[in-house]
């Protein structure tokens, strides 16, 4: 069944809702923290993510971030900034940032709705989604750049463009 099915309304139905519904779809942990945020983790191959997402009501936002920890060198963190540039450049929906005095790489994006647009469940689900697909694919050039001692441009060659067909 598909997640809109349970939902005739999308209307009445708050954000961060349909976000419960799919993290209990999947059997994500999760912590509702407000009425407009909640937090999960989602396992990926790599490592667990912590995914949050959070509604705004004054700009009609549904903001995303998916994180993971990170302990670069301090003599690589340059380097580090530099793959986060290559790897933006790859990436046509969502960026990626560091948060240095967190230790957090930070894959976030926003969905922006006018007054009179609803959220489907398959678009949450697909933004979640892509959010760990984006992290499963540059995280191993991360750590080449910071533990590997590789050039930016090297390391990100193991980011893999999205696979097509099957093997």
């Amino acid at each position: 069944m598909a997640l809109s099915e349970q939902f005739i309304d999308n209307g009445d139905i708050h954000p961060i809702d349909l976000v419960e519904h799919i993290a209990e779809h999947n059997s994500w942990e999760f912590d509702r923290i407000t009425e407009d945020q909640i937090a999960m983790a989602v396992e990926g191959q790599w490592r667990t993510y912590s995914v949050t997402l959070a509604w705004s009501d004054y700009d009609q936002t549904l903001r995303l971030i998916c994180t993971f920890e990170m302990e670069p060198p301090a003599h690589r963190e340059q380097h580090l900034y530099e793959a986060l540039n290559h790897a933006n450049e790859k990436c046509w929906s969502g960026n990626f940032t560091w948060w240095s005095e967190q230790r957090l790489m930070v894959f976030r994006y926003g969905l922006l709705l006018g007054s009179e647009q609803y959220v489907s469940p398959e678009q949450i689900d697909t933004m979640i989604g892509a959010a760990v697909m984006s992290c499963e694919r540059f995280y191993p050039a991360f750590q080449l750049v910071t533990w590997g001692e590789r050039t930016p441009a090297n390391a990100m060659q193991i980011a893999m463009n999205e696979a097509y067909g099957t093997a």
